[in-house]
Parts: C-alpha cells; structure tokens; sequence
C-alpha cells in the first residue's frame, strides 16, 4: 500500500483500516513489518495532536472512573467518607487525605500517583476557605521561629 501523512480524518480512517489488516495478517514481510511501524508512528502522532489529553486533576480522574464503572456518589462513601465529605470532595472544597487515596485507589482502580494534586487539587474557580483573621504575637512568632 505505501506509507503516506495522515492530515485529515479520512486519511487517518485508511490508515487505521490498513493497520487493522497488517495486525490480522498471518506472517507479515518484514516490508510489511516496517509499513506496520511507520503506519503505528503517524497515526499515534496525528492522534496526539488532534485529540490532546490535558492533565486531569484527581476530581475529573474520579468522576471519569464513576462514569465508565456506573457508580454514584453513594458508591463513594466507604471510600471517601460521609455524604458531605463526597460533596466536598468532588467539589473541590477539600482536598483527599493520604487514606482517602489509599482507598480510591484499591475502589476505582486508580494509580495513586494520578490522585495525588501537584497544585491546590482543587477545581478551578472553586472558592478557598478563609483563613483567621488572627495574628501571632510577635513572642509567639519569636518561640516559633526558635
């Protein structure tokens, strides 16, 4: 067939047609073998440009894991804590404690590493909470600092 740029949805459709047939092929030429390659190369570097997966923050990597395992917030519960908890949770008013990941990550299945928040883990637009207006006084600062 030929190795060609993918640049639009058909050609990416044929070349993924064609893919389909190298893989079911029984013995494959090593020809074959390198079209298979370069074919698997453009296709997954067309895929990586017209479909991008930003990075997820560990709410939407819940919510994902909820869709595709048809669970609710209920479902979350022993996981997370009580109904409130999930709401703050998912809401991005509370951030997951290391036990929480811990049973999130036997629950859903999710690696650890994609429910541990590089930044505030919190949804963007969620509201902080408000920090006490309350100073220390500067002895206190002072037995701190020691």
């Amino acid at each position: 067939m030929g190795i060609y740029p993918i640049r639009n949805e058909a050609d990416h459709t044929r070349a993924l047609a064609r893919i389909e047939t190298l893989m079911d092929a029984e013995d494959l030429t090593a020809e074959q073998g390198s079209e298979l390659d370069a074919l698997v190369t453009l296709v997954s570097a067309y895929e990586d440009k017209r479909f991008p997966i930003g990075n997820s923050t560990p709410i939407q990597m819940i919510e994902f894991a909820m869709d595709q395992q048809g669970l609710t917030r209920k479902d979350l519960e022993p996981m997370i804590g009580s109904r409130a908890r999930v709401s703050e949770v998912l809401g991005g008013k509370r951030n997951l404690t290391l036990a929480m990941i811990r049973r999130l990550t036997v629950g859903l299945r999710i690696p650890a590493d994609l429910l541990i928040a590089t930044g505030s883990g919190r949804r963007p637009g969620a509201r902080k909470r408000k920090q006490s207006g309350r100073k220390m006084s500067s002895d206190r600062q002072r037995n701190v600092a020691a």
